[in-house]
């Protein structure tokens, strides 16, 4: 219990240690924060502020430019946003200072509690692109015992993957698709 009272308030998130030389560190209550950037071959560095939450959210607020709104971006967008040619190696890419030097945040400690397998499979089912995608599921046929595919793609979809599965007699006849495949489906059921 102890424990988890010290990771919530920002300064025992990480030990002195793990900080010693970043620059830039404020610490708050959930969270620290240090200085960040991404270079660009182009457009050279772009600064920011990188929040560490004592949850392993990531977060930064852009300082580009004095005319920059960008606020509360991922790293990943914080790297796109910067004009970085290679995009997607936010953790190789994007920098802190330590002892004057621009180090990666795969070589420090800042990624600690950072996962981002747990934050995809928190309800968030966006692919690489941003887009939301769906999975599609099966349900098994209570006369022929097989299994069918459901695509999920739209809302309609989903919903008649849903009302299948709550249908404990669900057959492959029930499908809503054109007759032909019905048909078919029903040589083999029968």
């Amino acid at each position: 219990m102890e424990n988890e009272i010290e990771r919530e308030s920002g300064s025992m998130i990480f030990s002195d240690e793990e900080l010693i030389e970043v620059s830039g560190l404020k610490k708050g209550r959930d969270f620290i924060e240090v200085t960040c950037g991404c270079t660009s071959h182009r457009y050279g560095d772009a600064v920011g502020k990188l929040r560490v939450f004592s949850n392993g959210d990531l977060e930064i607020t852009c300082e580009c430019t004095p005319g920059c709104n960008e606020d509360k971006l991922t790293p990943a967008a914080f790297e796109k946003h910067s004009g970085r040619e290679t995009a997607r190696k936010w953790k190789n890419n994007v920098w802190v200072i330590v002892n004057g030097e621009k180090v990666s945040l795969s070589k420090t400690a800042l990624l600690k509690y950072y996962n981002q397998a747990s934050k995809n499979a928190n309800g968030t089912n966006r692919s690489h692109n941003g887009r939301v995608c769906h999975r599609d599921e099966f349900v098994r046929c209570s006369r022929c015992n097989k299994e069918r595919r459901f695509r999920l793609r739209t809302k309609e979809e989903c919903r008649i993957h849903h009302d299948a599965l709550a249908d404990v007699n669900w057959k492959c006849s029930d499908l809503p698709y054109d007759r032909c495949v019905l048909e078919y489906l029903h040589l083999f059921c029968s």
